[in-house]
């Protein structure tokens, strides 16, 4: 089903038609893929021109590390990672520009130097957040966390993972709602890797149309994650095989937007598997051909 994603300044992504890929710029010395961190504004710039000359359709700039285990980043060092390379980027670009906090305060800084959709991984924990999107127009991105990053795969417990994920997502799709923002503007990401084992992370990717069915467009970052190396018994290096072959389950599965750290051979694996994959093997999928 085609979507438009309202952002500020009259601009929108289209939706549904095909997937779009969300690609990675790590402005942290922590994040749990080592080729992705782009400390400073320079490299973070060139590595952004580069994800969009690969395909990008949105660029997720991001300043505190919220793998498993990570400590807590205050919102000056935030700022003070964030901002210079963003500035720096909006000198040289127009492209679609999100921010990956969990912060208000974060976020508004991005947003006034020009970012178009916050990706807030804390779904409104932040009491501001959803005041300050719905005044600015921006995207939102909601995501699932159970817990905080630095405890949340200690022990996992969910009755059914997919079906709580999505209530979940729900209830905080409806807050952003009464705060004012608006329907058009909204992403759901089931927080795949965020509080979660290998059977939920699956479960969940087996079962994403129960977050699609809550009606705003689904978002998943899969790229390179432990859930693979389970599975595949590779390291986090050795993923990227892994990566699309989740990739291409999950825009099957109901996702429209696929955050990764490898843009180029994403968008080449989602195109082959929609020109290659039968319909008739998936009849309850058979839109996503």
């Amino acid at each position: 089903m085609k979507r438009i994603l309202s952002l500020p300044g009259k601009r929108n992504l289209i939706l549904g038609d095909r997937p779009l890929v969300m690609g990675i710029v790590n402005l942290t010395p922590d994040s749990f893929f080592p080729d992705s961190r782009v400390p400073g504004p320079a490299l973070a710039v060139e590595r952004a021109l580069k994800l969009l000359e690969e395909g990008a359709n949105i660029l997720d700039f991001g300043a505190e590390s919220t793998r498993p285990g990570s400590a807590a980043v205050g919102p000056e060092e935030e700022i003070k990672r964030l901002i210079p390379a963003l500035r720096a980027f909006r000198a040289r670009s127009g492209a679609v520009v999100s921010v990956d906090t969990r912060r208000a305060e974060v976020a508004k800084a991005a947003l006034d130097e020009g970012a178009d959709i916050v990706n807030d991984i804390a779904a409104l924990s932040d009491p501001g957040m959803a005041t300050l999107v719905a005044r600015s127009g921006a995207g939102l991105v909601l995501m699932h966390m159970l817990g905080e990053p630095q405890t949340m795969q200690e022990n996992p417990v969910y009755g059914d993972c997919a079906v709580e994920v999505a209530a979940y997502l729900c209830a905080a799709a409806a807050k952003a709602l009464d705060a004012g923002v608006s329907k058009d503007s909204i992403i759901l990401d089931p927080g795949i890797g965020f509080g979660k084992t290998l059977e939920h992370n699956l479960d969940l990717i087996k079962r994403l149309y129960l977050v699609a069915e809550c009606g705003y467009p689904v978002l998943v970052g899969l790229s390179r994650k432990r859930f693979i190396g389970e599975i595949s018994g590779k390291p986090v290096e050795q993923r990227l095989a892994g990566s699309l072959g989740a990739a291409c389950a999950a825009w099957l599965g109901g996702a429209d937007i696929i955050r990764v750290h490898d843009v180029e051979e994403t968008k080449d694996a989602l195109a082959l598997f929609r020109a290659c994959a039968p319909v008739q093997a998936y009849p309850d999928r058979a839109m996503r051909m």
